[in-house]
Formats: structure tokens, C-alpha cells, sequence
């Protein structure tokens, strides 16, 4: 546990943005959290936890303490006829949990394979691709209270987990760390290969016989195609949410764009693909400087080399306004933005 002074997060955030932490520190455990924020305290009650870094724009510098989450190791807790849980801590690659249940045959993680950031993310926003989200195989999680340095619990309904959110982006925002996510995986599984283009890459690889391995590396394949790796080209994924609006207001959207891509809810609303709306409007492919929108994927903003962080916000910015003014659907940032 060592303080750092002025530290560079670019090793830190998957889209490579050279800003500075006034102060920096890792932690690998509960009592490790609270000396350091027991030392930092009189020094700046700004503070930013980061795991993985991958789903975060920072705009400036952070003038204040960045805490990074180290926290690891993964166990088998208990199981019962139909499951097993199985207890991450929040410093673990997500992908290297979803390979290490797929070793141990833990079902039900394996259409999240290859998603960039840690475990004490995954519930932050409710991760989710291919059919599948995280409160889809959520049992528990741990976290630590920042004020009353208490350790709590929380459900499956404490977490309020919604489309890319939970309770901890909007009520609890701040207020805590989350310690260790505890999974409910199957032991028999449920193979869920009717999204995207799950089928047609099992076919294309040759796929006799389903298993969780089969289905991780035909997404793993997928998403390698469409999407930047962002050890190579710096991105935090998809950056804009898919915008939810009134079957009416989708009725005239359709009248005027024929071929718009939607997804029904089951309410009385349709799922509009934000990467359309943004493609519709010119943006894929876009470069100015050293920000960009991929050429493969619309929905991905990306930093080339030496974009800041506020370059890539006012990108995102002008792609709002212009979705706005053309299809008068206001999208969201599914980025957290750090200024």
C-alpha cells in the first residue's frame, strides 16, 4: 500500500486519456480501503474509485484521490441442487472470472465473455450483452460504506438494477465501494444462442454439440470482429446507451424512417439501436484528429493516440445533438464522465 503523487491514469483507463490524480494508491483488501482513507482524509474528500478503468471519460485532470481496486481472488461459496455461487472479488478481470467459470463449468457467464473491466464493475451498471445481464446471474454483493466504514449487503432487489444501471449510479452514487460480487451460476446450462449472431458464428466454427465454451468463444469471436481492442486502440465499448421511446413516437419514427432498427420491450415501448441512429446521422468512421466514431461499430467512440478526454466528450456532444435534431430521440452516456 504506497501513496503516489501526480500519477499519469493513462496505464489506468481503457481509452488511454493522459490525466493526472493528484493522488494515487492501490488496495487489496477492506483494511487497506480504510487506512487510506483514514490517511487521505484531511488531504481532499474528492475521491474516485477505479477498477478496471473501461467504462470512464476522463475530461481534466483529477485533482483529488484516486483509489485503484485490487481486490482478487475467486471461490466456490456454496451450492444447492440447481446452482453454484461462486464469490469474485472486485479487483478481478471480468473476463478472467467468466474463463474461470467456464474451466469449472459454472454456467450462465459465458454470453458476457471478453466485456474490458473488473468484477466490482459488473453490477455497478448491470453489464449485460447477447441476451444476457448481470442480475440475470446476480446473487449478493459486499461494500464498504465510505462514511460509516461499515461492510453491507445487498439482493438481487437492493441493487434496483435497471438497463445499464443500478442503485449505485443513481440513489447510493458515491457513497460506496463494493467489495466482492457473488454469482449464481447454473449447473445445468441454458444455452441462450438466439441473439445476434451467436447461431450463424457456432455454425460458421463448426459447432456439433453445445457447451458454455463454445458459446464464450463464438462471442469472443464476434465481438473481436466488430469492436477495437482496446489495448491497440483506446475505447471504453459501446459509449451511448439504446434509447427506449413510446410505441406511438416509434409509429412515426417508422413512417419516416422505414428501415430504423427497434427491439420491443414487452411494454408499451420499443428499444431503438443507438448505433444506427448514429450511423443514420454520419457519424460512423468519423476522425477529427486523434477522436473518432469506429468505422465497424458507430456505437464506439475512440481515441487514436492522443485525443484528451474532452475532445472525445465533445464528439460525443455533437453526435447527441445531431441524433436529437434528426430523429428528435435524445440519447444517453453509457460512459461515466470524470471532470
Amino acid at each position: 500500500m504506497q501513496l503516489h503523487e501526480n500519477i499519469s491514469l493513462k496505464p489506468y483507463n481503457t481509452f488511454g486519456i493522459d490525466a493526472t490524480a493528484r493522488y494515487f494508491a492501490a488496495f487489496t483488501s477492506i483494511n487497506e480501503l480504510e487506512a487510506l482513507t483514514n490517511t487521505l482524509q484531511a488531504a481532499s474528500n474528492k475521491q474516485l474509485i477505479l477498477g478496471g478503468g473501461s467504462n470512464i471519460l476522463l475530461t481534466q485532470n483529477f485533482d483529488g484521490i484516486v483509489l485503484h481496486n485490487k481486490i482478487g481472488g475467486i471461490e466456490l461459496v456454496g451450492e444447492d441442487e440447481e446452482h453454484f455461487y461462486v464469490k469474485a472479488g472486485a479487483g478481478v478481470g471480468w473476463h478472467q472470472f467468466v474463463l474461470h467459470c467456464i474451466e469449472h463449468n459454472y454456467a450462465g457467464a459465458e454470453n458476457l465473455s471478453l466485456i474490458p473491466g473488473s468484477v466490482g464493475a459488473s453490477p455497478m451498471q448491470n453489464i449485460g450483452a447477447y441476451g444476457v445481464e448481470i442480475k440475470d446471474i446476480f446473487h449478493q454483493l459486499e461494500a464498504w460504506h465510505i462514511g460509516d466504514k461499515t461492510v453491507q449487503h445487498f439482493s438481487l432487489e437492493e441493487c434496483q438494477f435497471g438497463y445499464r444501471e443500478s442503485v449505485f449510479k443513481r440513489k447510493l452514487k458515491d457513497q460506496f465501494v463494493i467489495i466482492s460480487v457473488t454469482y449464481k451460476l447454473l449447473k445445468t446450462p441454458r444455452f441462450n444462442t438466439s441473439y445476434g449472431a451467436i447461431q450463424q458464428e457456432l455454425d460458421a466454427m463448426g459447432a456439433k454439440e453445445l457447451s458454455i465454451g463454445l458459446i464464450s468463444q463464438a462471442v469472443i469471436n464476434i465481438r473481436s470482429s466488430k469492436l477495437p481492442d482496446w489495448k491497440l486502440v483506446g475505447n471504453a465499448g459501446s459509449f451511448f446507451k439504446n434509447p427506449t421511446i413510446p410505441n406511438e413516437q416509434f409509429d412515426g419514427l417508422k413512417k419516416q424512417f422505414p428501415q430504423i432498427v427497434a427491439f420491443p420491450t414487452g411494454t408499451a415501448q420499443m428499444k431503438l439501436a443507438a448505433g444506427w441512429l448514429i450511423e443514420q446521422c454520419g457519424w460512423k468512421g468519423y476522425r477529427k484528429g486523434d477522436a473518432g466514431c469506429y468505422p465497424k461499430q458507430a456505437l464506439v467512440l475512440v481515441n487514436y493516440g492522443a485525443a484528451t478526454g474532452q475532445e472525445l466528450f465533445d464528439l460525443s456532444e455533437e453526435i447527441l445533438q445531431s441524433v436529437q435534431a434528426k430523429f428528435g430521440v435524445l440519447l444517453e452516456r453509457e460512459v461515466n464522465i470524470i471532470g
